[in-house]
């Protein structure tokens, strides 16, 4: 087909369209049904397995490996990032990490304790796959729009994301509650990640279609080429000591974090272990009803952070919806009952969505002026990446030495700490 101009509407739409592709990932499988499924493969009494030579507590484990996961992410990005910006076939790059991501999906199908090396290795797949695509997918955007069109063509992905992976979750949810057991709705769990993974690699296809190769310019994949990505980080880190004020922010942000990132991602273990259900039907229900719930309030919060932030400034809001975090830190300790982990998850979806879009826009207004945000943002993904293995290392730890996942989640307390004295020390202009 003809290239498409930068800027048009098909070529535009083609680029969101791959949000709706692989949004369902991080809903099905990264923050509802999967993390219901490996918890259910542990009898009640039995919540440990062996691996890697040592037992871990079930929850320990998978978090373990996230957090070894996101740490290879953390050292890959700059390398994919090298290459993005040097070499022309943006798009077979992109394709690999979707073909990984998607039959790491489809793999988890298998999932068993009795192989679980493989089963981990589907699910690191799944993973590595989603945040690699990521880092291609994300730098086609100043390639496909211009500077005025690039808010809201991000904001479309979004939008499409949201919608895709909530559709496929109520179809997921609806084929899990129609078993009448416990083996059978197993079952249609594992479909379930087949699902994903053919949703993820079909609808995938039409942005791959339509997306340009790159922009060519020559370039082979050398030495320099791979490591210009942690050259182009080191300069910022450097450019970070005259910049006072976004230094500051950046530690706050960094602390903050790494409490905000390890809840999102162990909330459903902490819901599926901590809480008391009355059936396993209940739990499958709720939990999943949860997540849909934190989605949806999501999505307010944005909204009511940004509003609160126009009247009161950003740092005092990012402040008050630490305090908030903080607080919800103790509470979680209490909750023991399902109507209690439904206000929770409530609050935390009010406050997950604010922090997340007012820590990003923060960041932005703080930038010098400079012609390279590109590599500024490449330093704060990388940043929130460090932060995520710390903070569920770190929570994985305490939950397999204490046994329980509410000690845990009360030590992330410290962090949201942290993170309000550091951003009291943000200065209101920049200095040197």
């Amino acid at each position: 087909m003809a290239k498409l101009e930068k800027g048009s509407k098909k070529l535009l739409n083609a680029w969101a369209f791959y949000d709706w592709a692989n949004s369902v990932y991080t809903l099905t499988i990264a923050s509802s049904i999967f993390p219901i499924f490996y918890s259910a493969l542990f009898a009640s009494n039995i919540k440990h397995v062996n691996a890697f030579g040592f037992e871990f507590k079930s929850t320990a484990l998978i978090t373990f490996v996230t957090a070894f996961t996101f740490l290879v992410v953390s050292v890959m990005s700059p390398l994919l990032s090298g290459i993005a910006d040097y070499v022309g076939n943006k798009k077979s790059f992109m394709k690999f990490f979707c073909y990984v991501g998607g039959l790491g999906c489809i793999g988890l199908y298998w999932f068993s304790l009795d192989h679980i090396y493989m089963s981990l290795l589907f699910y690191f797949m799944g993973l590595i796959g989603y945040w690699g695509s990521l880092v291609f997918y994300n730098s086609y955007l100043p390639d496909i729009a211009f500077p005025e069109q690039q808010d809201r063509i991000s904001a479309r992905g979004f939008s499409l994301g949201y919608v895709g992976s909530v559709i496929l979750l109520i179809i997921n949810l609806a084929m899990v509650m129609s078993q009448e057991t416990g083996e059978a709705k197993m079952e249609m769990m594992r479909w379930s990640f087949v699902m994903v993974g053919v949703w993820w690699i079909l609808f995938s296809q039409y942005t791959f279609y339509i997306l340009p190769k790159g922009v060519l310019n020559g370039e082979k994949v050398t030495r320099n080429v791979i490591l210009n990505g942690f050259r182009e980080l080191r300069q910022v880190w450097h450019q970070l000591k005259q910049n006072l004020r976004l230094k500051r922010y950046l530690a706050a942000f960094f602390v903050f974090s790494m409490a905000v990132q390890t809840i999102m991602l162990v909330a459903v273990y902490f819901g599926e272990e901590e809480i008391s259900w009355a059936d396993n039907s209940e739990k499958t229900m709720g939990l999943i009803v949860s997540i849909l719930v934190i989605q949806i309030v999501a999505i307010l919060g944005a909204v009511l952070t940004s509003r609160a932030s126009e009247k009161f400034g950003n740092i005092k809001t990012l402040i008050s919806v630490n305090i908030i975090w903080m607080a919800m830190c103790f509470a979680a300790y209490f909750v023991v009952t399902p109507i209690q982990f439904y206000i929770t998850a409530g609050v935390v979806g009010l406050v997950m969505g604010g922090i997340q879009a007012l820590a990003r826009s923060t960041y932005s207004k703080f930038l010098p002026e400079t012609d390279d945000s590109t590599s500024f943002f490449s330093f704060y993904d990388v940043a929130e990446k460090i932060g995520i293995v710390i903070g569920m290392v770190i929570f994985a730890s305490i939950d397999q030495i204490t046994g329980s996942m509410r000690n845990a989640i009360v030590f992330l307390f410290v962090f949201f700490l942290g993170g309000i004295i550091l951003l009291f020390r943000v200065p209101k202009t920049n200095s040197n």
